[in-house]
C-alpha cells in the first residue's frame, strides 16, 4: 500500500472497519472506500473521522450490480461483511448462506473482473470443526475463496481466521460490562468454557501480516493466548471493584465450549511464524495420480484451541482486558 492506494473494506462500518480505517488514515493511503448497507452508521462513521480521503457507498455483497460499481479502481480489498451472530444464523440459516458464501462469491468475481490486486478475506474460528449454521457458512467461505484463488493469477486472496475480538459485536465482554454495570448479575452458559483473547490491535496486525506475507489461497492465524469464562468475570468483577452474582443459564444454540483455530490435518501444512501459523494453499489438482507420496513425516497429536493454548492467569486478564476497556473508554 501507499499514497496512490485505494482500499475498499466491505462491512465497513463495523468494529474491524472502523480500526482498519483509523490505521489506513496514517499509512496516508488515497482512498478508503466504505461499503456497507447501514445508512445510519455510515452516517455516524462519517461524522467521526470527518476526512475526505474515507468514501461511503450503500450496498450489498448479496446485490452483484452494487459490487461492480464499488471495486471499479480499487487496488486492495479487506472483507470483513458478513453475518456473524451464531443465534440468529441458527434460526436463519439461509441467510448466512446468502451473505458469507454467495456474497464472497460475488465480491471475489467483480473483484477479479475489476484486476484488483490483494484481498484479505476474515473468516472465523467458528469454521473450524463447525457445528452451528455461522460456522457451516463461513467454512464454505474459506473453500469458495480456496476454489477462486486457484485460477485468479492476477488477483491474490488469502485468509485470516481468529475468534471473537475482546469488545467487539459477539464479543461476551460488553455483554458482562453491561450487565456488572447495571444488573449486578452476569449470564454465564458454563464457567469452565475457554475463549481466545484477542485484541482489535492483534486482529488488525494479523491481517496486515497476511496481506504483506500471504500468497494465493493461503490462511493465517495468530498465535493467541486464552482464558476461561471465569476468569474473564473475575478479571470484571477486579476492575470493577464488584461482587457480581453469576446465573448458569446454559449453552445457546450453536455454542462451542472450545475455540479452535487449526486442525491437526492442517498442521500438516503448516508454516510456523514467531507470532502467526500459515497454512499452505493445496494447489493440486483433481488428477491425485500425479500427487502419490508416502505421506508427511509430521505427527501432529493434537488441533491449536482455546483450550491447549497458552492459559492467562487472572491477574494477566485482568491486565488485558483493562487496556481494551481503555481504549474502549470505559474505563
Amino acid at each position: 500500500m501507499n499514497k496512490k492506494s485505494i482500499i475498499l473494506i466491505t462491512g465497513g462500518t463495523g468494529s474491524f472497519g472502523r480500526a482498519m480505517s483509523e490505521r489506513l488514515i496514517k499509512d496516508k493511503v488515497k482512498e478508503i472506500r466504505i461499503f456497507s448497507r447501514d445508512e445510519k452508521k455510515q452516517d455516524d462513521m462519517r461524522r467521526e473521522f470527518n476526512d475526505p480521503r474515507i468514501k461511503f457507498y450503500i450496498g450489498d455483497i448479496r446485490d452483484e450490480k452494487s459490487i461492480e460499481n464499488v471495486v471499479q479502481g480499487v487496488d486492495f480489498i479487506f472483507h470483513a461483511a458478513a453475518l456473524k451472530q451464531v443465534p440468529s444464523c441458527e434460526f436463519y440459516p439461509m441467510e448466512a448462506v446468502k451473505t458469507n458464501i454467495i456474497g464472497v462469491e460475488n465480491l471475489l468475481d467483480k473483484a477479479i473482473k475489476a484486476k484488483v490486486k490483494k484481498i484479505i478475506c476474515l473468516s472465523t474460528d467458528k469454521a473450524v470443526y463447525p457445528i452451528n449454521a455461522m460456522g457451516v457458512s463461513k467454512s464454505m467461505m474459506e473453500k469458495v475463496i480456496t476454489a477462486k484463488s486457484r485460477n485468479s493469477k492476477n488477483t491474490n486472496i488469502c485468509i485470516t481466521r481468529y475468534g471473537n475480538v475482546m469488545y467487539t459485536r459477539g464479543s461476551v465482554i460488553p455483554l458482562f460490562v453491561n450487565q456488572i454495570m447495571h444488573q449486578n448479575y452476569v449470564t454465564v452458559t458454563d464457567l469452565s468454557m475457554t475463549r481466545f483473547m484477542m485484541s482489535m490491535n492483534d486482529a488488525i496486525n494479523l491481517v496486515l501480516f497476511a496481506f504483506k506475507n500471504g500468497n494465493n489461497g493461503e490462511i493465517f492465524v495468530k498465535k493467541s493466548p486464552a482464558a476461561t469464562i471465569e476468569t474473564i468475570v473475575k478479571s470484571l468483577n477486579k476492575i470493577f471493584k464488584k461482587k457480581t452474582k453469576i446465573k448458569i443459564i446454559g449453552s445457546r444454540h450453536g455454542e462451542k465450549f472450545h475455540e479452535t483455530l487449526l486442525t491437526k490435518e492442517e498442521f500438516n501444512k503448516t508454516i510456523n511464524f514467531k507470532n502467526f501459523y500459515k497454512i499452505v494453499s493445496d494447489n493440486r489438482d483433481l488428477n491425485y495420480d500425479k500427487y502419490f507420496s508416502k505421506g508427511s513425516k509430521k505427527n501432529i497429536s493434537d488441533d491449536y484451541t482455546s483450550e491447549n493454548t497458552k492459559r492467562l492467569s487472572l491477574p494477566d486478564t485482568i491486565k488485558l482486558i483493562r487496556q481494551v476497556l481503555k481504549k474502549e473508554k470505559i474505563l
